[in-house]
């Protein structure tokens, strides 16, 4: 997962340089200090219907996380990975479901809360008619 998000960040880091002429440690700083987007997300198989749903505090470092391990045949649902392994990565879509702004109540424990709001993507899924890949 590193290795992505290094490749990531370098990438980000070099295109801002030249657009903006801040230096590579400012740039880092600012990434750094930078929130990230927390919420939940799926991951949809496009032949058989069927749908991961996850969630997280850091959602692309999540999702690039799930993509590395299915990438490399190591992701801990095993019916996701045989799916992924049969169909190839094409027949996958990534897809943010639902951002969680934690401003709108910074005592709440956001990851009770993420829980909670993927419980209701996982609910409205299911009564859209898809199946549901559980962990």
């Amino acid at each position: 997962m590193k290795l992505f998000m290094l490749e990531f960040v370098s990438s980000h880091f070099s295109i801002q340089e030249r657009n903006t002429g801040m230096d590579r440690s400012t740039m880092k700083k600012a990434y750094k200090e930078a929130g990230r987007p927390m919420g939940v997300f799926g991951i949809k198989s496009t032949r058989d219907d069927k749908i991961y749903v996850g969630f997280g505090t850091d959602l692309p470092a999540r999702i690039n996380r799930h993509k590395a391990e299915l990438r490399f045949k190591n992701h801990r649902n095993r019916e996701l990975q045989e799916s992924w392994t049969l169909l190839g990565e094409s027949a996958f879509d990534f897809e943010v479901l639902d951002v969680f702004d934690h401003e709108e109540n910074p005592k709440a424990d956001p990851v009770e809360e993420l829980r909670v709001l993927a419980e209701m993507w996982i609910r409205r899924v299911e009564e859209e008619g898809h199946g549901i890949v559980t962990i």
